[in-house]
């Protein structure tokens, strides 16, 4: 019995109802003690900052890359870069300046985003069939780019959803693990495969595992894939409003609902876990704000919540982090796809630690 659970048993007998304080609680409550870098992130040549994608630090714990949805107004999420020819997968230093950028023309809707140990950037497509235009051969699709672009494999059947071995339907994310196997989030809507597909470095399909469901190794649109130091997989079950945790062959280990509605997973080598929410709201998730939950990824307390200023509970969707990450210095980097209500603009936000 876990010692949560004895603290439980213990106070059910003694009818202490008063100790059996919401996990999620502590979540909510926890102090923030980080502050927003405003304007950190800056685009050359006077380009909009359109919709924000995950963001991941680079392989020196510094620059960090992020994927730029082109300019198109908020009117077309969804489908941002269908005709646009601007890169969308760019590098800023640690200053917030791009020095590196590449993928224009390449993605209607670049989505997940993961850097392996070499440094190459993979990246996922994840436009829906309803968003690709008759005749057109993206989406659907995962590419692996070196550090300079390059395209060195593609794993998917281009402008082709579907469920078999190399097929996806709308792939949210893709995570890369130490041994160069390629985990995919397959995919972003509740209704479509839900599934997590693992694939060898040389882009063989090895297995997959996962439906739609509310059970242990089912899923309601997987929005975020990330693998912690000690190789377990964890998923973003957003529409369940959880976490899974899985050992690297698909079985199940664990599910966590403290962490909110989860978007995005990030951690850090110090035995933190980073969880972007940005969805919870008084319907989709009633009791959890949105933000950014700090815990330990071996026990799964949540420590710290950074709680976006703007949230309002009432607004549906929700707005505020959707991808998290966090580079050498402990500084976190939120990727905002739909404005702020004070700002009407997305954003790549900076936030560093000003209290211990």
């Amino acid at each position: 019995m876990s010692f949560r659970n004895r603290i439980v048993s213990v106070a059910a007998l003694l009818g202490l109802a008063s100790l059996l304080v919401p996990l999620h609680s502590v979540a909510q409550n926890s102090t923030n003690h980080y502050q927003i870098v405003e304007g950190w992130a800056k685009l050359p040549g006077g380009r909009t900052m359109g919709a924000v994608g995950k963001a991941e630090v680079d392989i020196d714990g510094r620059h960090v890359w992020a994927i730029i949805r082109c300019d198109a107004p908020q009117s077309m999420f969804g489908s941002e870069c269908v005709d646009s020819d601007l890169d969308s997968i760019l590098k800023f230093d640690p200053d917030g300046n791009v020095v590196e950028s590449f993928g224009g023309g390449m993605f209607i809707w670049p989505h997940g985003l993961d850097v392996d140990s070499d440094g190459n950037i993979w990246v996922t497509d994840a436009v829906a069939d309803r968003n690709i235009p008759p005749g057109d051969d993206r989406g659907h699709l995962v590419v692996k780019f070196s550090p300079t672009g390059e395209v060195l494999m593609t794993i998917g059947t281009p402008g082709e959803s579907g469920d078999g071995p190399y097929h996806f339907t709308e792939p949210s994310d893709v995570a890369v693990a130490a041994n160069g196997d390629v985990f995919i989030a397959d995919g972003h809507s509740a209704n479509g495969n839900n599934r997590v597909s693992k694939f060898s470095s040389r882009g063989q399909f090895l297995m997959s595992w996962g439906e739609t469901g509310y059970g242990p190794g089912q899923f309601r649109a997987l929005h975020a894939i990330a693998i912690d130091p000690n190789g377990r997989v964890f998923v973003g079950d957003r529409s369940n409003s959880r976490i899974q945790i899985f050992d690297q062959e698909g079985n199940h280990e664990g599910t966590w609902t403290q962490f909110g509605r989860p978007s995005g997973i990030a951690f850090d080598t110090m035995g933190r876990i980073y969880v972007a929410d940005s969805e919870s709201d008084n319907v989709q998730n009633p009791g959890y704000e949105i933000g950014i939950r700090i815990g330990e990824y071996e026990t799964g307390w949540v420590q710290e919540f950074i709680r976006f200023p703007w949230a309002n509970p009432n607004i549906i969707p929700g707005n505020g982090a959707e991808f998290v990450t966090v580079d050498l210095d402990g500084n976190i980097y939120g990727g905002e796809p739909i404005p702020a209500p004070h700002a009407n603009a997305r954003a790549l936000r900076k936030y560093v630690r000003v209290r211990p």
